[in-house]
């Protein structure tokens, strides 16, 4: 019956988000004919993904949201370990900003063109030259008034572990000189069942938001030594974060609770 039950709230949870995401895609997309601020497309994109944290009843603790600064373009970086991270972040930043993602995404029907209409930055890890072409264009955006965010770890680690850096946004942040944000998450890998569609109801996102990082003691070429240090800043945050799981948390969830049927002793991997 566990099995059943959960797969139950499973296609629950991917029927509401492909529903969601062809109807604010289409909005966003026709929007964008007649509104070239992405201020529509940003609000799109924001209940979007109130949507889909509704549907997968996950929910979202945040601090630091002080060291968002809205009057001035900011490089945002943030580690990724799920879809949830993108909805949370979407969510709940009190700023509109740009995506910089990879370009294969921009291929995927609804959100792909979403995507390209809202003038997010595509960048082509199979082809470097592009890339630092994609990186200089991106750079003036920033500068004219336009913040970014990125997973510096380049795809989804599986494990919830913080992954290697990629380089492309500490190369951005060093051209363009705006303060780089550290931003680390805990939780989305526990949403949604690693290797599975399988969505876990109640499951808590914790996100912190770091201090900003003043870029003027680092030259230009140094962006290895920015890694190190967005990275020991990351992997501290995780650290912290996850000590703040409270045991069986998600059985305090009425839908995790139904699925399991064990009174709130059981486990989100153990459906």
């Amino acid at each position: 019956m566990k099995r059943l039950r959960a797969g139950i709230f499973t296609t629950w949870c991917w029927t509401g988000c492909a529903v969601s995401t062809v109807f604010w895609g289409t909005v966003s997309i026709l929007g964008s004919l007649v509104s070239g601020t992405g201020k529509l497309q940003h609000y799109c994109m924001r209940r979007w993904s109130k949507d889909n944290l509704w549907l997968s009843r996950a929910r979202v603790e945040i601090e630091g949201i002080e060291n968002i600064d809205r009057t001035r373009p900011q490089i945002l970086v943030a580690n990724h370990s799920g879809l949830h991270d993108i909805l949370s972040l979407a969510a709940f930043l009190p700023i509109q900003f740009r995506w910089i993602a990879k370009k294969s995404l921009f291929r995927i029907p609804f959100m792909g063109w979403h995507m390209r209409r809202s003038g997010y930055i595509p960048i082509d890890r199979e082809n470097p030259r592009e890339a630092a072409k994609t990186i200089i264009q991106a750079a003036e955006e920033i500068r004219g008034g336009v913040s970014a965010i990125a997973f510096p770890e380049g795809t989804r680690s599986r494990t919830g572990e913080l992954g290697e850096f990629r380089s492309g946004a500490f190369a951005l942040a060093l051209r363009t000189g705006v303060p780089l944000v550290p931003i680390t998450l805990d939780g989305s890998s526990r949403v949604i069942v690693p290797g599975t569609l399988q969505v876990t109801p109640g499951v808590t996102i914790r996100i912190r938001i770091g201090a900003p990082i003043d870029l003027s003691g680092y030259a230009r070429g140094e962006k290895h030594r920015l890694m190190e240090d967005v990275f020991q800043i990351m992997s501290d945050s995780l650290a912290e974060l996850r000590s703040r799981r409270r045991p069986a948390e998600e059985a305090h969830d009425p839908v995790f609770c139904w699925i399991t049927a064990a009174g709130g002793r059981a486990g989100p991997d153990r459906y």
